[in-house]
């Protein structure tokens, strides 16, 4: 069995409905399992120690479920061209799974959504690939072969999945495509790393 981790920051919900067709692509895979989680809001005032439990949507990450996940997929809004603060604080806590290499080796990716046409996806992508690298993980994008690509007018790149809400508009058909497309290729990826050589 290869566990993919989705883990994701949501503000308005978007970019967890993208975490939710990744999620469906995973489990699409004989074999694989999606553990969807998100991450709490951070104070702009003082820290604070958030619930343990949030009040809706998917449970706060963990760093065991890092440790102990096959692959991951990782997700955040777009602010400024760069992930939301509260990943990126997730995110700069994994310290001592960098020191145990706990990551490496195992298949990434990532995804985002933003509110407009140039607000920064690819730069955004980019940067969450970033982590990742130090960590050690293979990252995945979307191949040119997932038709989907070829067609989108909204969201979609080659380094993941995307999606833009100009209108306020929910997911288009392309756009939940390759979100379950790109979900689909971490599960396969991973069971075929886990394979006993």
């Amino acid at each position: 069995m290869a566990k993919i981790l989705v883990l994701y920051f949501s503000r308005n919900g978007t970019t967890a409905g993208m975490a939710n067709h990744i999620a469906r692509g995973v489990e699409s895979v004989d074999g694989a399992e999606a553990l969807l989680r998100t991450v709490p809001d951070v104070s702009t005032v003082c820290e604070k120690t958030a619930q343990s439990i949030p009040a809706h949507g998917a449970p706060y990450a963990t760093l065991d479920d890092l440790k102990s996940c096959d692959g991951l997929a990782l997700g955040s809004p777009t602010h400024f061209g760069n992930m939301a603060a509260p990943l990126k604080y997730f995110i700069d806590s994994t310290t001592e799974i960098w020191f145990s290499g706990a990551l490496a080796g195992k298949p990434a990716g990532v995804f985002t959504s933003t509110g407009s046409m140039h607000g920064g996806q690819e730069s955004t992508l980019l940067s969450m690939m970033l982590p990742l690298l130090h960590h050690g993980m293979l990252i995945l994008g979307l191949p040119s072969t997932e038709h989907a690509l070829r067609e989108t007018t909204s969201g979609g790149t080659p380094y993941g999945p995307s999606h833009v809400s100009t209108h306020h508009t929910g997911l288009s058909d392309q756009e939940k495509t390759l979100c379950k497309a790109f979900g689909a290729r971490l599960a396969k990826t991973a069971l075929q790393l886990k394979r006993p050589s």
